[in-house]
């Protein structure tokens, strides 16, 4: 392990030999968190301290981003949480609580349906079911995401996680606009791989006690989703971030990570 000032990072591997970078910080039962698409362990830089009175925090970067990995493909969200469970195992960890925001939660929901065993409480953040019963963003948005500029689309960006308010009050740096380094080839295979999320028949495999979270001014993952997740996931319960948009984790972040903490701590 590497010292990285109480940020331990290790390296495991997947189980097609793929490299994956995963750091752990903290003590306390081991809580993974998810980041989201294109996105690397920086993702969860500005909360993850919010845990550790009660947790150690276990991140990952995706393969294709930061210091795992980049194969070529294809990448898939199951895939992904594969990957998790390599980690997992990797690290000597039977069983964790899990925690995963926009694509991370779409990994989340594989790694708990595919590995009840390992999950003792689930948390899924801004994120959907996928498929054809999930409720996609606008057309617009897309369009938007995808013009060729990239100044432009990253402002596009900007508002699609935050309000305007909190970005006065908060400059950059900002660590969930995407891994910057990311080749192109993996930057595509992880646009596919959430795209192609479709965990609607498995949901209701998941057996951990789930709490879904969600901004209601969300564009990027429409809130619609939250209502998917809640009638097909046996023990969840709900909760909506008036005014907030994709990245409630930060911009509510005093009520959200309180609302998280107090979950995971309820019991078994």
């Amino acid at each position: 392990m590497t010292d990285t000032g109480h940020r331990y990072t290790t390296i495991a591997r997947a189980q097609d030999g793929t490299t994956l970078a995963c750091q752990s910080m903290g003590d306390g039962y081991p809580l993974v968190l998810l980041a989201g698409q294109a996105n690397n362990h920086h993702w969860w830089d500005t909360v993850r301290a919010d845990f550790h009175s009660t947790h150690s925090t276990i991140t990952l970067d995706h393969r294709g981003t930061g210091e795992s990995g980049k194969p070529q493909g294809p990448y898939s969200t199951q895939q992904f949480s594969d990957d998790v469970i390599a980690v997992l195992d990797h690290l000597g960890v039977e069983r964790a609580d899990v925690y995963g925001t926009s694509m991370g939660g779409r990994v989340a929901q594989w790694v708990a349906a595919r590995h009840p065993a390992r999950v003792r409480r689930l948390v899924l953040g801004c994120t959907s079911p996928g498929g054809p019963h999930a409720v996609e963003r606008d057309a617009s948005v897309r369009r938007a995401l995808a013009q060729a500029d990239p100044d432009a689309a990253r402002r596009v960006l900007l508002d699609l996680m935050y309000t305007p308010a909190w970005l006065a009050g908060h400059p950059d740096p900002y660590t969930t606009l995407g891994d910057p380094d990311m080749p192109a080839h993996a930057r595509h295979g992880h646009l596919v791989a959430s795209n192609g999320h479709d965990a609607w028949d498995a949901l209701h495999r998941i057996t951990a006690p789930t709490l879904l979270l969600h901004g209601d001014q969300d564009r990027l993952t429409p809130p619609d989703n939250l209502p998917l997740l809640a009638g097909r996931i046996p023990r969840a319960t709900s909760h909506v971030f008036p005014g907030a948009r994709h990245a409630y984790f930060e911009e509510c972040r005093t009520e959200a990570s309180a609302l998280v903490s107090a979950f995971l701590s309820e019991g078994p």
